[in-house]
């Protein structure tokens, strides 16, 4: 067994544990079979959840057996937020939810082989116990002062709104998880954010009170930019795991864009790469950081661990393109709707074009110019383009012709300043 804790730390991965030289010396002399849990909120998986596949990932490979649940019972309640009380979610939808989190997890974990993975509801379960048996065999072992200590439920019970049984009991729930993992699996070993810490311990303290067993808990830290603001979120939105609602090329450029600040850091979380590697390559981005290269590497690093080699190449093609460093009729439909998306643009119904649409009220209605009058002087100083073609006459109009895989138009004032025509029947 390797050091896994050794190598989680180096990478900024082990906010806390429970009595670490305990776990550290249940790591070495392992395996561990441990477990890690989504909650199917929505219909696919998040930058967040994505910092637990990538350390169940290292437990893995350290050899270690991971568990990975998702919630089809918790699912169903929620865990407390700060923000007030969740919106329950009809049953055949969580369902639908929890087969496409399922999948997406089977993309990260080895299930072949003495440590292979196991996926787990937590529905199977839950759903076997009666009001008595919850009350009588797990709730009687929770003290309620403890639980009203924990963040989510203070800050609630402070608010107008106060906070419901149903959320109240979620930690509870999760609780019983580690339970039941540990009489069903032998898990002794739960990794989660440290948000979760109140949830974690109480499933170690439910296993220590009923079973009289030692097992642990992990968590990892929050993962937040140099800035102070949320880490996944775009202006668009989250940043998910399913290509269907973050396309590669928008899952590319949110790692491209990180801050010089934050590329290291994100490397040694999300990169696969041995840690001295991506300490020598900090050294020659420390160097030359306007060469970019660490975000270069980390956007390509994790791109293809989430979407595959193949999705990953086609968006650093898009990528290029957009900017005169590739052919831009060489690329998918999908890829390019998707590149245009993240553009500043405007959807126009496709009679526009067919009926000839001016450049110089395009350039405009995509926001690259500021008036007719920029679009002309931009025209006729050769700092126009249309999919990356530099245009010089003020009266071209685009047609259907101009359509890149005949989803969008690609304009351009000078080297940087972007815009596209998305199109709409």
């Amino acid at each position: 067994m390797t050091d896994v804790l050794g190598e989680l730390k180096a990478r900024g991965l082990l906010a806390q544990s429970t009595d670490e030289e305990a776990l550290s010396q249940a790591l070495a002399e392992g395996p561990v079979t441990f477990y890690i849990g989504f909650d199917p909120t929505a219909p696919s998986l998040h930058m967040g959840n994505l910092v637990q596949l990538i350390i169940a990932r290292h437990l893995q490979r350290a050899g270690h057996r991971p568990l990975a649940l998702v919630g089809g019972a918790t699912g169903l309640i929620g865990d407390p937020r700060m923000s007030g009380e969740r919106t329950l979610n009809p049953q055949e939808v969580v369902e639908g939810w929890v087969e496409k989190i399922r999948s997406q997890i089977q993309r990260f974990l080895d299930f072949e082989g003495p440590n292979g993975a196991t996926l787990v509801n937590n529905y199977d379960w839950t759903s076997e116990l009666s009001a008595i048996d919850f009350l009588r065999d797990v709730g009687k072992h929770f003290n309620v002062n403890t639980m009203l200590a924990k963040e989510a439920v203070a800050a609630r019970l402070q608010s107008e709104s106060g906070i419901s049984f149903t959320e109240f009991a979620y930690q509870i729930l999760q609780g019983n998880d580690y339970l039941e993992l540990y009489r069903r699996h032998g898990c002794t070993l739960q990794t989660g954010g440290s948000d979760q810490w109140g949830n974690l311990t109480a499933g170690v303290s439910l296993v220590r009170k009923v079973e009289q067993a030692q097992v642990h808990a992990l968590a990892s830290p929050l993962v937040t930019k140099a800035d102070g603001t949320k880490f996944g979120k775009t202006e668009s939105g989250t940043v998910w795991l399913d290509p269907s609602m973050t396309s590669p090329y928008a899952f590319l450029q949110f790692w491209l864009n990180a801050a010089d600040a934050d590329a290291v850091k994100y490397l040694k979380i999300f990169s696969p790469r041995p840690v001295a590697e991506i300490e020598q390559i900090a050294e020659e981005f420390a160097a030359k950081p306007h060469e970019r290269l660490a975000q270069r590497i980390l956007a390509e690093d994790v791109t293809t661990l989430v979407h595959g080699a193949e999705p990953t190449a086609q968006a650093q093609a898009a990528a290029a393109a957009l900017f005169g460093r590739g052919e831009l009729r060489e690329l998918d439909a999908a890829t390019v709707d998707a590149a245009a998306a993240e553009l500043p643009h405007v959807v126009v119904p496709r009679a526009r074009l067919t009926e000839g649409m001016g450049l110089v009220e395009a350039l405009l209605e995509t926001g690259i110019v500021k008036s007719k009058g920029d679009a002309r002087r931009a025209i006729r100083e050769g700092g126009a383009y249309v999919n990356n073609t530099k245009e010089t006459e003020e009266e071209r109009t685009l047609g259907e012709n101009d359509l890149l895989a005949g989803t969008a138009v690609l304009l351009r004032r000078g080297k940087k300043t972007l815009g596209a025509l998305r199109l709409t029947d």
